[in-house]
C-alpha cells in the first residue's frame, strides 16, 4: 500500500500541485522553495530538536501556546517548526522568532522524508490537527522517533475518505505514539480508523487556551491604521470564501441605510484572492481599499475611509476582531465546514456564523448553546441579524460576554497536551 500511495502522490505532484505552484510563481511571485521541500534545507542539526508541524496559518497560530510551553519547560531543546504553505512560513518567522526555526515540510516521498528527518534530527514530532503523512511517519518510526497528533480532529469529509482506506490508515496510525484529540467524537473516529484506544486521549481544543492579550492600546492603533473616524462603527467578515462575499455585501448595503458611517472589513480566507474580491467589489459598484494601503491612501486624499476594507495581509485578522462591533466567521454560509470562531469570542465579540460548521462543530456548538453566537441560514438572515446587533448595544454585550465565558470554561488543553509530551515523547527532558 505504501508503494501505491507513493505512486499516487507522485502523479498528484506532477499533474496538480506542481502546475499550480508554477502558476502562483509566475502570476504572483510565490517562490517554489523546491530545495526546502526536497529536504535539503539547511545543515543537519547538531543536537536533537523538538519538531512541531503546522500546515498553515491557523495551525501555526494555534500552536503558539504549545511552542511557548515547550520552550519554558525545555529551554535546552532547540525547536523546529515546519509548515506547508508560504503564508504559514511567514507567521512562524514573524511570531516565533527566537522560539523556533522554520523549515518547509518535505514532500512525502520516502527518500525525501528520510533526508529531512536526518537533517532535522528530531527527538520527537508533534503534528497539529491530524496532519498524517505516511512516508514521513514511517521514516520517523524506523528511527524510533515518537510522534504525537496534537489538537487532533477528523472532519466529516476526511472521515469519509479515510474509511475507504481503513486498512492502510491503521498501518499509518500505528506509527503515532499518542493522539491528543479535541473531542469525544474526534477520539471515536480516530479509533474507528485503526488507532489503538489506549493511545487516544481527549484533551480539548488548544485554540481555547490561545492567549488574547492584545498589546495595550492595540484597539486604538488598529483604528488609526484603518483610518477610522472617532466612534466610527465597523464589522468584520473573516475567512470568507467564494459565494460569501455577495451575501456579506448585501448585508452591508442594508446596514448602511441605518448606520451610514459603517465600515466593513472583509478578510478572504486565502489572501491570494484579494484581486478577485476587489474585482468583484468593483463590478458591484463598491469603493474599497486594501488594508496594506492604509492609512496612506486615505491620508493622501483627506477623505473618509471607503465603506469596504479588504484585509490582504496575513496574521492580522484575530487582532482586528478587537475593534469590531459584530463579527461574521466565513466558510459557513457555503459548505466549506467553517473556520475558527473562538478568536472573536475570546475578544467578547458577538459572532454570526452560517449553518456549515462541520470542521468546527464543537466550538461552534459551544458558542451557540451558550448564547454567544447566532446561526444565520442565508443572506437575508445575515442582513437581519447584523442590523439587529448593530442597533442593540446591550445585546452585543450579552452575546460577547456569553461567548467569552463559554470559552474560558474549557481552558486546560495546552496543559494536558504538554503533560502528554512529558509522558510519551520527551520524558524528563531526555536528549
Amino acid at each position: 500500500m505504501y508503494a501505491l500511495y507513493t505512486a499516487i502522490a507522485f502523479v498528484g505532484l506532477v499533474t496538480v500541485f506542481l502546475p499550480a505552484a508554477l502558476a502562483r510563481r509566475l502570476t504572483r511571485g510565490v517562490p517554489l522553495n523546491a530545495r526546502a521541500r526536497l529536504g535539503r534545507e539547511g545543515p543537519r542539526a547538531g543536537e536533537p530538536t523538538g519538531w512541531v508541524h503546522a500546515v498553515s496559518v491557523g495551525e501555526a497560530i494555534a500552536a503558539a501556546p504549545l511552542v511557548e510551553g515547550l520552550r519554558r519547560l525545555h529551554p535546552e531543546l532547540p525547536l523546529v517548526m515546519t509548515t506547508v504553505t508560504s503564508t504559514g512560513a511567514q507567521i512562524v518567522r514573524e511570531r516565533f522568532a527566537g522560539l523556533a526555526t522554520h523549515r518547509f515540510f518535505p514532500l512525502d516521498f520516502p527518500s525525501v522524508a528520510r533526508r529531512a528527518v536526518a537533517s532535522i534530527n528530531p527527538a520527537f514530532l508533534i503534528c497539529m490537527e491530524t496532519e498524517l503523512w505516511p512516508n514521513t511517519l514511517r521514516a520517523l518510526a524506523s528511527g524510533g522517533v515518537p510522534v504525537m497528533v496534537a489538537n487532533g480532529r477528523i472532519s466529516d469529509r476526511s472521515y469519509r475518505r479515510y474509511r475507504l482506506i481503513r486498512r492502510f490508515m491503521a498501518s499509518v496510525l500505528a506509527n503515532v505514539r499518542i493522539f491528543a484529540m479535541q473531542s469525544d467524537e474526534d477520539a471515536r473516529r480516530i479509533i474507528a480508523l485503526g488507532a489503538h484506544p489506549e493511545r487516544v486521549v481527549v484533551t480539548g481544543n488548544i485554540k481555547v487556551d490561545a492567549s488574547v492579550a492584545d498589546p495595550s492600546g492595540s484597539g486604538e492603533l488598529w483604528r488609526r491604521l484603518l483610518a477610522l473616524a472617532p466612534g466610527q462603527r465597523v464589522w468584520v467578515a473573516g475567512s470568507t470564501h467564494p459565494g460569501e462575499e455577495g451575501p456579506v455585501l448585501d448585508a452591508h448595503r442594508a446596514a448602511l441605510g441605518e448606520f451610514p458611517e459603517l465600515v466593513l472589513v472583509i478578510a478572504p480566507r486565502h489572501p491570494e484572492r484579494t484581486r478577485e474580491v476587489q474585482a468583484f467589489l468593483e463590478r458591484r459598484g463598491w469603493p474599497s481599499v486594501r488594508r496594506s494601503e492604509l492609512p496612506a491612501a486615505v491620508t493622501s486624499t483627506a477623505g473618509p475611509v471607503p465603506p469596504v476594507v479588504i484585509l490582504d495581509t496575513v496574521g492580522e485578522l484575530a487582532m482586528l476582531y478587537s475593534i469590531a462591533d459584530v463579527v461574521f466567521v466565513g466558510g459557513s454560509l457555503v459548505p466549506m465546514g467553517g473556520h475558527n470562531v473562538l478568536e472573536a469570542a475570546q475578544r467578547r465579540k458577538p459572532v454570526l456564523i452560517g449553518p456549515h460548521t462541520t470542521n468546527f462543530r464543537e466550538s461552534a456548538g459551544l458558542l451557540e448553546s451558550a448564547g454567544g453566537a447566532i446561526v444565520v441560514r442565508d443572506a437575508p438572515d445575515l442582513s437581519r441579524e447584523l442590523r439587529r446587533l448593530l442597533a442593540d448595544p446591550d445585546l452585543r454585550l450579552k452575546l460577547g460576554d456569553a461567548g467569552f465565558e463559554a470559552v474560558a470554561s474549557r481552558h486546560g488543553a495546552v496543559r494536558e497536551t504538554l503533560d502528554l509530551v512529558g509522558r510519551y515523547l520527551y520524558p524528563e527532558g531526555r536528549a
